[in-house]
C-alpha cells in the first residue's frame, strides 16, 4: 500500500546525510527508501537515532554512486556509507529463499546464501514487526506499507509479520525485541505473538551471549528499565537466559529492592551510551537486591562463583567493565568517610578524586541514596577543586 496522504511525522528529524543519499540513488533511477526503525520512531513522535537504507541498487551499484561508501560482510552484503563521524547502512532489497534454491545451494553458494535479492514488497516480508517494516520516500513524502504496520502503529500494537512461532524459533532473539520494543513505543504485544512468546521462551538458550548482551544494553536504555525486567519473569523468559536474576524475582522483597533500583539509574545520570556504566546499575541493582542492604565482603562478593556467573554468563559483560564496576564499588566506600579524607595530603585527595572510577563510585552512590544531598555536594567541590576549576557533567 502507497499513502498518498502527506503522513504525520517530522521531516525535521531526518538526517540530511541519510536524505542525500536517498536522493542520489533515486537519481540514479533506483528504488530507494528509509527504513525500518526510524521510520517507525518518526511515526510514534520518536526522534530516530539511526538511519536505514533500502534500495534496489546492488552493494556495488550503490558503492559506485555514492561517496565514502563500503560493502561489507559476506553472508549477507551490505553497504557502510561514512559521514564524518555518522555512519549509514544502505541494504539491497533482499526476498526469501525458496526449498527448492535451498536445495540447489552448493558449498561454495551457501556464503551468498542470504544475498537473494528482490523488490521491496518481498524485502517488508522479511522484516520482523509490521511496524519494522514501512518504507518511506522522503522525496516525494510517501509512505510505502505492505504488512499492514501504519493501522498497528495507529492501534499502538505490535506484531508479527508471519506466524509468530514459526519467526520466534527462526531467531529466538526477537522473543527480547519484542519485549523492548512494546516498552519502548508503550505498544501492546498482539496475542498470538504474546502466546508464542510464552511458548517459545526456551528457544532463547540457543541465541549467542553477544546479541543477548546487546539486547540487555538496549533494555537498560528504556525510560523504565524495570518494567520489561518484570514482563520477561511473567512470561517465564528470564530464567532460561537471567537465571540468577530469576532467583531474586522469586522473592518479593528482593525484586523490590532490585526494582527500586534500577527505577533510580535516570536520576543518577547513568550514562545510557556507556556500557560500563549500564551494567554497572544492573549490577549494583542485583547485589543489593542478592546481598542486602548492609556493608558486604567486597572480596567474598568479587569470589561469588554465582555473581561471576551472572556477570560473564548471563549479562555478556566484558572483563574490563566488570573490572571498572568493582573499583567504583571499592572508591564508593571512601565516599562515606569524609573525616579520613580530609586529614590526608593535597596530592592523596586528588589521586582519589581523579581516579578513573571516581565519577562512576558517585553515580552509584545517588543511585544508592547512601550519600546525603551535603556529602553529594562536598564530592563535587573536590572534583572541582581538582579539575582545574570545571566540574565535569555527571552525564555524557
Amino acid at each position: 500500500m502507497i499513502s498518498t496522504a502527506k503522513p504525520h511525522l517530522h521531516e525535521d528529524w531526518i538526517d540530511s546525510f541519510a536524505l542525500r543519499i536517498v536522493k542520489n540513488l533515486q537519481e540514479a533511477g533506483f528504488e530507494t527508501y528509509l527504513v525500518g526503525g526510524c521510520v517507525r520512531d518518526l511515526l510514534v513522535g520518536i526522534h530516530p537515532k539511526d538511519f536505514d537504507i533500502a534500495t534496489s541498487a546492488l552493494p556495488n551499484q550503490v558503492r559506485k554512486k555514492v561517496s565514502n561508501a563500503y560493502v561489507i560482510g559476506r553472508r549477507f552484503k551490505l553497504v557502510l556509507v561514512k559521514r564524518g563521524d555518522q555512519q549509514f547502512e544502505v541494504a539491497t532489497f533482499r526476498r526469501n529463499v525458496s526449498t527448492e534454491e535451498v536445495a540447489q545451494m552448493t558449498e561454495e553458494s551457501t556464503v551468498e546464501g542470504d544475498n537473494y535479492f528482490g523488490t521491496s514488497t518481498e524485502d517488508a516480508q522479511r522484516r520482523d514487526f509490521t511496524a519494522n517494516a514501512i518504507f518511506y520516500d522522503p522525496v516525494d513524502h510517501k509512505l510505502i506499507d505492505h504488512c499492514g504496520g501504519i493501522q498497528d502503529i495507529q492501534d499502538r500494537v505490535l506484531r508479527m509479520i508471519g506466524d509468530p512461532k514459526e519467526r520466534l524459533i527462526e531467531d529466538p532473539v526477537r522473543i527480547l525485541r519484542a519485549i523492548r520494543l512494546s516498552h519502548k513505543l508503550g505498544f501492546s504485544i498482539e496475542s498470538s505473538m504474546r502466546a508464542a512468546i510464552a511458548e517459545c521462551a526456551g528457544e532463547l538458550k540457543k541465541s549467542v551471549l553477544p546479541r543477548r548482551r546487546e539486547e540487555w544494553l538496549k533494555f537498560m536504555r528504556l525510560r523504565e528499565p524495570h518494567l520489561a525486567f518484570m514482563e520477561l519473569f511473567d512470561l517465564h523468559i528470564m530464567e532460561h537466559i537471567l537465571p540468577s536474576l530469576h532467583n531474586v524475582f522469586m522473592d518479593p522483597s528482593k525484586m523490590e529492592i532490585f526494582e527500586i533500583h534500577m527505577a533510580r539509574m535516570g536520576s543518577a545520570s547513568i550514562n545510557t551510551q556507556d556500557p560500563t556504566e549500564l551494567f554497572a546499575g544492573i549490577l549494583l541493582s542485583f547485589m543489593k537486591a542478592q546481598y542486602g542492604e548492609e556493608p558486604w565482603n567486597q572480596d567474598q562478593i568479587e569470589s561469588d562463583p554465582r555473581l561471576a556467573h551472572f556477570i560473564r554468563e548471563e549479562l555478556g559483560v566484558f572483563k574490563q567493565e566488570s573490572m571498572m564496576f568493582f573499583k567504583a564499588l571499592h572508591i564508593m566506600g571512601g565516599l562515606k568517610k569524609i573525616d579520613n579524607y580530609a586529614r590526608k595530603g593535597e596530592r592523596r585527595q586528588m589521586a582519589f578524586v581523579t581516579n578513573d572510577a571516581f565519577r562512576l563510585a558517585l553515580k552509584l552512590a545517588i543511585m544508592d541514596y547512601s550519600l546525603s544531598a551535603t556529602e553529594i555536594h562536598y564530592w563535587l567541590q573536590q572534583v572541582e577543586k581538582y579539575s582545574g576549576g570545571h566540574v565535569p557533567p555527571l552525564t555524557h
